[in-house]
């Protein structure tokens, strides 16, 4: 039963952080730096928005091999599930033209992600490829706020050069998400069994939340 409310948080939580992409593409106010990459990349190449989210996702993948770090069902599922919900999404959706429609399209997307993102890491069923790159990098003995602003960062650099969205909300979004997520996580996690529970670690050693 337990297994099947994880499963459930999972893909849910999935469809919904595809849906946040689609609403803030359609606010047309910026985007988060991967998605940045993405529409750069959807640009120059002419090839749809979420299949291009797939396929970088199992491009980063592949950066997964020397960091040792071991994909999950959720994992699969992320490369998959979000990049066709974006595309299954974004012809439903009107094109704003007053500002506060686009900003409201903004604020929900923003909050949506923050939800997406506790119920598809609490499922615990395994990180994102992005999740994975930065916790990895991360456990090799750098600091995860280090890698995670260097990645993304640089991820958002080479989107806008191939001519990605980048605005107020790409700043909105990096400044809340992180607090977003950090409250989220914890509050949508599936707890694990009792026997399967490690010892509790102090705060000093407990993890700091990851989002995609």
């Amino acid at each position: 039963m337990r297994l099947a409310v994880r499963l459930f948080n999972l893909h849910l939580g999935l469809v919904l952080f595809g849906v946040s992409m689609a609403l803030m593409i359609r606010a047309q106010l910026g985007l988060a730096s991967w998605d940045v990459f993405h529409q750069g990349l959807a640009e120059r190449t002419g090839l749809p928005f979420g299949w291009l989210v797939i396929g970088v996702g199992a491009l980063v993948l592949l950066l997964w091999i020397p960091l040792r770090q071991r994909p999950g069902v959720g994992t699969v599922s992320n490369v998959i599930v979000v990049g066709l919900t974006v595309d299954l999404v974004l012809p439903l959706l009107p094109q704003p033209g007053h500002l506060a429609v686009r900003v409201g399209l903004l604020i929900a997307a923003i909050l949506l992600n923050g939800v997406a993102t506790g119920l598809y890491i609490g499922a615990r069923l395994g990180p994102g490829p992005r999740d994975g790159l930065m916790t990895g990098l991360a456990a090799r003995g750098h600091s995860i706020r280090v890698m995670r602003t260097a990645v993304e960062l640089a991820v958002l650099a080479v989107g806008w050069l191939l001519g990605g969205t980048v605005g107020v909300g790409t700043v909105l979004y990096a400044v809340a998400i992180g607090p977003l997520a950090h409250y989220f996580i914890p509050k949508l996690t599936v707890p694990a069994p009792v026997q399967d529970r490690p010892e509790p670690a102090s705060v000093e050693e407990a993890p700091e939340p990851c989002t995609a």
